[in-house]
C-alpha cells in the first residue's frame, strides 16, 4: 500500500485504517487489525505484530536502540499507548494511556492497567495484573478468556469496518457471537488446566 514505506509487510490484516502511519521493518500479522491515527515505526529494530492483535487509535509503536517490539496473538494495545521497543506476549491487554519501555517483557495471558508504566527492562510474570507509575503486579490471575475476548470482538469489529460497517458492534448477532466464543474460550482453557494437571 503506497501510503506506507516499502518495508512494511501486511500478512492478511482484518482492517488498517487509511490515517494510519507504519514505517520501517513493520510486520502486521493475519487478522490484526490497526486503527486511527497509530504510527509506528521501525528505523533500527523491527515492530511485530502477531495474529489478530488490535492496535487501537492513538497508539505509537516504536522500536529501543538495541530492542525491537514484539507483540503477541490475541492482544489488545487500547487507546494512547507508547509501547517503546519491548516484548508483549500473547493474549495480553494493555490499558488506555499505559507506557511500556525498552526491554521490558509483559507475560502472556496479562492485563496492564489504564496509566500503568513499565520501566526499562521489567519482566511481569504470565498471568498477572499490572498496575501504577511505577508498575507492580497487583494480582497473578489467568486472564486468557477476559483478553481474547476482547481480541475476538476488536477482529469482528474490524472485520466490519472494512466492509462498511461502523455499528457491527450493536447488533445481537455480534452480541451472540461473543458469548458462544466466550463459552468456546472457557472450555478450551478448563480443558488445558486438565492437561496440565
Amino acid at each position: 500500500m503506497s501510503e506506507f514505506g516499502p518495508d512494511v509487510v501486511l500478512d492478511d490484516p482484518a482492517f488498517v485504517h487509511a490515517s494510519a502511519v507504519l514505517y520501517g521493518k513493520v510486520r502486521i500479522g493475519s487478522g490484526a487489525s490497526i486503527w486511527a491515527n497509530v504510527v509506528a515505526r521501525a528505523e533500527l529494530e523491527e515492530i511485530v505484530v502477531g495474529r489478530m492483535t488490535n492496535i487501537q487509535d492513538f497508539v505509537m509503536l516504536h522500536v529501543g536502540s538495541t530492542t525491537g517490539t514484539y507483540i503477541g496473538e490475541g492482544c489488545s494495545i487500547t487507546h494512547h499507548c507508547t509501547i517503546h521497543g519491548c516484548t508483549i506476549g500473547d493474549n495480553c491487554l494493555i490499558g488506555i494511556n499505559s507506557t511500556i519501555m525498552d526491554g521490558a517483557e509483559i507475560g502472556e495471558n496479562s492485563i496492564v492497567a489504564p496509566h500503568t508504566l513499565v520501566r526499562e527492562g521489567v519482566k511481569i510474570p504470565p498471568n498477572s495484573v499490572v498496575v501504577g507509575s511505577p508498575s507492580r503486579v497487583a494480582k497473578t490471575r489467568n486472564n486468557f478468556v477476559a483478553n481474547r475476548t476482547n481480541a475476538f470482538m476488536y477482529h469482528k469489529n474490524a472485520l466490519a469496518y472494512a466492509a462498511g460497517n461502523h455499528r457491527a458492534w450493536s447488533t445481537d448477532a455480534i452480541k451472540r457471537e461473543m458469548l458462544e466464543e466466550m463459552m468456546r474460550l472457557q472450555r478450551l482453557q478448563a480443558a488445558d488446566a486438565i492437561n496440565e494437571s
